[in-house]
């Protein structure tokens, strides 16, 4: 992402090392239309279980290849293995394209066909990765993948703009296929546990932190700050009515209040030492979480989605955390005054794009 962040240490933290746990259940996508049996890599057969990339400008990509095309894949990914990708991702945000090249020749290397075009790895694939580190392409990108009928995991963000991501979801519905959209912070060491309940009983208000870099083509949040307003989202549930931003150079404080009377907040930060976590803060304790625990647990959600057709996060939850990313930019319009979600929610619906 941005080159100012400790892009070493993001990337040392996000080892997809020693997963052990057994994914369990048939898998959706051998009885999808068109699935069949295939040689997968080093001549194991697979059975619908085919995974496509879009998008090699992000190190997202290659630790996906390296965790299911590795030597000795874990049980966990079920057989799963990347078999082809597309590799364009950003045309015009230097530190997304640039990557291209060296990461392409990576996941040759781990039997990684090259394909030009999504046409092309739609006939190759039966699940499909859209990682493209750019959200503005992301719904041209995953139209062609759902009218195949093909379940999709979307990277962070979305799409560039909340009506875009809008018109992602309503696709999925209108074609029956599941799409599943997070950042791997919802699934750092601990928060789930928090969020069902079993550490401090129920949240009564939380408080996130990420870096939160800003990218002139996308809504200010929606480029890194997402991580840790999903942070919040996890902690809190949906639900949240109104958001306030403070915005200075180095730093952003969003306070949003929950409809129930609850107070969440996130803090994104561009100067000093980047952390992601947050303090819960519930009614039988307070609880932190921290530091950034990896790739891996999101990658087990991916697998099993992919499994079951079943996105383990709604697209409720989902459109109101981009709702609420483009309420806290209405917010810095405004000098910091109160934005209701609904107001920026109604706007988008009101500029609904047909798919």
């Amino acid at each position: 992402m941005d080159r100012h962040l400790n892009r070493r240490k993001f990337i040392r933290t996000a080892s997809l090392a020693g997963l052990g746990m057994g994914m369990a259940g048939p898998s959706l996508a051998g009885h999808l239309p068109g699935s069949r049996p295939v040689k997968g890599i080093g001549g194991k057969t697979a059975a619908g279980k085919r995974v496509g990339i879009i998008g090699l400008d992000t190190s997202h990509s290659t630790a996906f290849v390296e965790a299911l095309n590795g030597d000795s894949p874990d049980a966990a990914y079920d057989g799963y293995k990347i078999v082809a990708a597309y590799p364009q991702g950003s045309k015009d945000i230097k530190s997304s394209y640039e990557r291209i090249p060296a990461y392409t020749e990576e996941v040759k290397k781990k039997g990684v066909e090259i394909v030009d075009s999504i046409a092309a790895l739609l006939t190759r694939v039966d699940v499909v990765l859209l990682e493209t580190n750019d959200g503005r392409p992301h719904l041209e990108q995953v139209l062609p993948v759902i009218k195949a009928g093909k379940p999709v995991f979307v990277d962070k963000p979305v799409a560039g703009s909340l009506r875009e991501a809008i018109a992602v979801y309503e696709a999925g519905r209108k074609y029956k296929v599941p799409v599943f959209s997070a950042s791997s912070l919802r699934y750092m060491k601990g928060m789930q546990e928090i969020a069902k309940g079993e550490t401090v009983g129920k949240v009564l208000g939380a408080d996130a932190f990420s870096p939160a870099p800003l990218e002139p083509h996308h809504p200010d949040f929606f480029w890194y700050g997402i991580h840790g307003v999903e942070t919040l989202y996890t902690l809190m549930g949906k639900g949240c009515g109104q958001v306030l931003r403070v915005y200075t150079e180095g730093t952003d404080v969003v306070v949003g209040t929950w409809k129930d009377g609850r107070l969440g907040t996130f803090r994104g930060t561009r100067t000093g030492e980047h952390e992601y976590g947050c303090t819960a803060f519930g009614e039988k304790g307070v609880a932190r979480v921290g530091p950034y625990s990896g790739y891996d647990a999101l990658l087990k959600e991916i697998i099993r989605f992919f499994q079951t057709g079943v996105p383990p996060v709604s697209e409720e939850e989902t459109l109101e955390i981009y709702a609420f990313m483009e309420a806290s930019d209405e917010s810095r319009r405004k000098a910091g005054a109160p934005v209701s979600l609904e107001s920026v929610m109604q706007k988008a619906l009101s500029e609904k794009i047909r798919v």
